[in-house]
């Protein structure tokens, strides 16, 4: 049994410690919500974020801060990405040198151009990190439904020492020292889920679905081989995984956002729809940047760009990228 504290008690914080609880970790799970934490201790439910889903009765939930980081030299980062910098700033006196940092916070800094492990260790400095990513929808995964994930890490040791702690009968973890090629592909797969979305609400089907789904992903691939990463990192779980399941799945905040926005053309209806935090809305102009930077080619995700800054339609945005010259379909060219 390993002492594991997840910070953050949303919807996928609490699915991320009931992965851990379930695999037999001794779990402390942070949240800011005082009454929150009280349902989790004495009902086992977090109705406002999960419905009448009964918890493990082991997961013991703290508002405490300090408390949680004394729980444990495990740390899972559950944190909205554009809230990231701020609670690490807040906490940093908290995280002791040996500690591991595991982030499962999918997106790009808006204001940096960062993943989420270049935030960590820009404000924490030098600490032992990896990331947990891949097709995991908070609920189904809540329900046990069998899922699978990456941990990636900068070493194979510390990738298997993060698998080790969430495998479960019903969620399978592979490991990968890919984390570059990992990060961004699960930020990135938010955008691509906005663009099949807004196909969906103008009325198209399976096959225009299909097309956005795969040069989304050769973008993907691009990006992150454009900055070290193994390309074939966007064929698997963190990158095609990840993308199907955002795509495909009316769970995904992402796709409905976009279902909104090709139905009514509007970012501020769209808005109404959805009010929870919409990654891929946050997040594709500053991929677009990051795009740029290196030379790459990145239509489909310019153009949901384009579209959330109000500068084209949706309608416009596929009249455009069906324009495009095509070239022989090499996966990342």
């Amino acid at each position: 049994m390993k002492k594991v504290t997840v910070l953050g008690a949303g919807a996928w914080g609490t699915t991320m410690a009931q992965v851990l609880a379930d695999h037999g970790n001794d779990v402390l799970l942070w949240g800011r919500n005082v009454e929150i934490v009280s349902e989790i201790n004495n009902s086992h439910t977090n109705k406002k974020y999960l419905g009448g889903h009964v918890l493990p009765a082991q997961l013991r939930a703290t508002d405490d801060i300090k408390a949680a980081f004394a729980h444990s030299s495990v740390i899972v980062l559950t944190i909205p990405a554009q809230n990231l910098r701020a609670v690490l700033v807040e906490w940093k006196n908290y995280f002791a040198p040996d500690v591991l940092i595991i982030s499962t916070v999918k997106g790009i800094e808006l204001t940096t151009d960062l993943r989420m492990t270049e935030v960590i260790l820009e404000v924490l400095g030098t600490h032992k990190y990896a990331v947990i990513t891949g097709p995991n929808l908070a609920d189904e995964l809540i329900l046990r439904q069998p899922a699978g994930a990456v941990a990636a890490a900068p070493t194979i040791e510390i990738a298997t020492q993060v698998q080790e702690l969430f495998v479960t009968p019903y969620y399978r973890v592979y490991t990968s020292i890919d984390v570059v090629g990992c990060e961004f592909a699960g930020a990135i797969k938010s955008i691509i889920a906005l663009a099949v979305g807004m196909s969906i609400g103008m009325g198209f089907g399976e096959n225009t679905q299909a097309m956005l789904i795969t040069r989304g992903l050769n973008e993907v691939a691009r990006i992150g081989a454009a900055h070290g990463a193994d390309p074939l990192s966007a064929a698997g779980l963190a990158g095609m995984g990840d993308l199907v399941a955002s795509c495909g799945s009316a769970l995904s905040r992402n796709r409905t956002f976009g279902e909104a926005l090709g139905r009514t053309g509007s970012i501020s209806d769209a808005r109404s729809h959805v009010a929870k935090t919409v990654e891929g809305v946050a997040s594709s102009s500053a991929v677009v940047e990051i795009a740029h930077r290196v030379g790459g080619e990145v239509p489909v995700i310019e153009a949901v760009a384009d579209v959330v800054a109000g500068t084209i339609t949706p309608t416009q945005a596929l009249e455009r990228l069906m324009a495009i010259s095509t070239k022989a379909e090499n996966f990342i060219r």
